[in-house]
């Protein structure tokens, strides 16, 4: 596959934690291509989502695992796997926490072409649940 091709992602993020429940929707464009059975999604992030001037490269290896890696103003390396809890390294902007990522969900339906992707994780710091994260990730080829 080539690796100049260009592609839409869209993106669509639900948060949820005690006290109130949020939605965030990002259009971009970005790389995909698969690489050694795995496929990796890498964007640059906006200010709509808070982590301007990061790059974010998710690798999903089928319906097994998404390890995400923020690079640049913010830094993070979040690993999703159904059934396992991971401690996992995330740059608050103000400081770097350890958190717990438990994976609940994932679904992946991408090919050499795009697709999509699902997957559902619940946060916990000092084994506290701290938030529950749901994304849905849409992968199509770019007509330009």
């Amino acid at each position: 596959m080539k690796q100049n091709k260009k592609f839409l992602i869209s993106i669509k993020g639900v948060y949820t934690n005690y006290e109130d429940s949020d939605t965030i929707e990002l259009f971009t464009t970005g790389d995909f291509y698969a690489r050694g059975g795995n496929y990796y999604i890498s964007y640059d992030e906006t200010e709509a989502t808070g982590f301007e001037g990061s790059r974010t490269t998710l690798k999903v290896e089928d319906s097994r695992r998404v390890t995400m890696e923020r690079s640049g103003s913010s830094q993070a390396q979040l690993v999703i796997e159904k059934g396992v809890r991971h401690q996992c390294h995330y740059d608050m902007g103000y400081g770097d926490l350890m958190i717990g990522i438990s994976g609940e969900k994932i679904k992946s339906s991408l090919t050499e072409q795009g697709g999509n992707l699902t997957f559902k994780y619940s946060l916990d710091v000092n084994s506290q649940l701290a938030s529950e994260h749901e994304m849905y990730i849409n992968i199509k080829e770019s007509a330009n």
